[in-house]
């Protein structure tokens, strides 16, 4: 087994997004490190050169297979290292909706819902999951 690689040694710019359908937002949950077995937003970073909108519609397509039409910034979130590790990230949060397709995970995640807000409960999330999602469902 290798060792994971070190984190850079900047903070990375990542998106993510909150995708709406018929009231429910999609939470897929992470099969791997960071945040294993954790539900959490699809998304991730973005690439040098690239818009934000740019990355999201392919961030969401590379691990959903969904298309989506975004609606707005719900907000951000920062990710700081901590004494264990990790990386620096600063995560720009869209919200969206959706607008075809089915879902089809890659190998980052192993399962996907489709919740209301209210019905996330005890659901292992992402810290600051919740608030991100209520910011998005009012632009939506």
């Amino acid at each position: 087994m290798t060792a994971p690689e070190p984190p850079p040694p900047r903070p990375q710019l990542a998106v993510s997004g909150v995708i709406f359908r018929d009231g429910k937002v999609l939470l897929v949950r992470r099969a791997r490190s960071p945040g294993k077995g954790f539900y959490s937003l699809p998304g991730g970073r973005v690439e040098f050169g690239e818009s934000l909108h740019t990355a999201l519609h392919r961030e969401v397509d590379e691990e959903t297979g969904l298309r989506i039409d975004i609606v707005g910034l719900a907000g951000w979130r920062e990710v700081l290292p901590t004494s264990s590790g990790g990386g620096h990230y600063l995560i720009m949060s869209f919200a969206a909706r959706w607008a075809s397709r089915e879902p089809v995970l890659n190998d980052e995640h192993d399962d996907f819902k489709w919740l209301k807000l209210e019905e996330i409960g005890d659901l292992k999330v992402t810290g600051g999951l919740q608030e991100v999602i209520a910011a998005a469902r009012r632009l939506v």
